[in-house]
């Protein structure tokens, strides 16, 4: 029987144990850079995601910003139409008494079927002296705001209802007084309407909406007037009477005081982004 040859198997079998022995590290050494290369699970879901939570914070202070602003414009809108009924019926009570002063002096004359019962006053006076009231009181603080100009003389309610006792005296003046003629009541009522504007406002935006509304007013009674809604007893202006526009003039400055009073403390109108 022949003799196997020994050196030539133990080489063999060496040879097979080293191929083995190669893979098997190659093997390991895959799984090793596989179990490093791969994210553990945990930690992958605890990391915080740290690329969404700006943007979480900048839209929670966007939502913020929204709701602060949408709170100071509904605030606002409340005092406007707080400030707009109060100058409303301000309007109101002083086209009462004052026109009553008129008729009853015969200065002014209405048509007799437009006649109220109460204080002898065409139906359609208080409404629209109450408008007009409610509108030159909201528009003297809006003047001043935008003119960056803040009213800030005797700021206080006394000094505002002296300005109405004194804008009473002079429209009672124009009704009781008698000059030689119309010239110089208007003379005097002129120089009564920039006293009072001189002592309750000093101010050119004051000044010159004063003398608007006196300009607008009249030219507005005027057309009244010539359409025959009513009329005045011894014209001597264009179918008015020449010392109507000084009336105009501080009972705008009057009404104005009122509105800026009205406004202390109220916030700014927000503007929207």
């Amino acid at each position: 029987m022949p003799r196997l040859d020994g050196p030539r198997w133990s080489c063999s079998c060496a040879q097979g144990a080293g191929h083995r022995g190669a893979a098997a590290r190659a093997g390991g050494a895959m799984a090793t850079s596989a179990s490093v290369s791969a994210p553990s699970p945990p930690a992958a879901r605890g990391a915080p995601d740290t690329d969404t939570e700006p943007s979480r914070g900048r839209r929670s202070a966007g939502a913020g910003g929204r709701g602060a602003g949408s709170s100071q414009a509904a605030t606002w809108h409340r005092h406007l139409v707080q400030r707009s009924l109060v100058l409303f019926s301000v309007g109101v009570v002083l086209a009462l008494v004052l026109n009553l002063l008129q008729v009853q002096r015969n200065v002014t004359l209405f048509p007799e079927e437009v006649i109220a019962t109460i204080f002898s006053s065409a139906w359609w006076v208080p409404p629209c002296c109450g408008t007009a009231a409610a509108v030159v009181g909201l528009l003297y603080p809006c003047i001043d705001s935008h003119l960056g100009e803040p009213h800030k003389f005797k700021r206080e309610w006394a000094s505002v209802i002296r300005c109405v006792a004194v804008f009473v005296g002079i429209n009672h003046a124009s009704a009781k007084l008698d000059f030689a003629n119309n010239v110089q009541l208007s003379l005097t009522l002129a120089a009564l309407s920039l006293g009072l504007w001189w002592t309750f406002d000093r101010s050119r935006s004051g000044l010159g909406l004063g003398i608007t509304i006196a300009f607008l007013a009249t030219l507005i009674t005027q057309l009244l007037v010539y359409n025959g809604v009513y009329q005045y007893t011894s014209p001597d202006f264009l179918y008015i009477r020449s010392w109507l526009p000084c009336i105009f003039f501080s009972g705008g400055v009057t009404v104005g005081n009122i509105g800026r009073q009205l406004a202390m403390g109220v916030p700014e109108k927000p503007h929207s982004d």
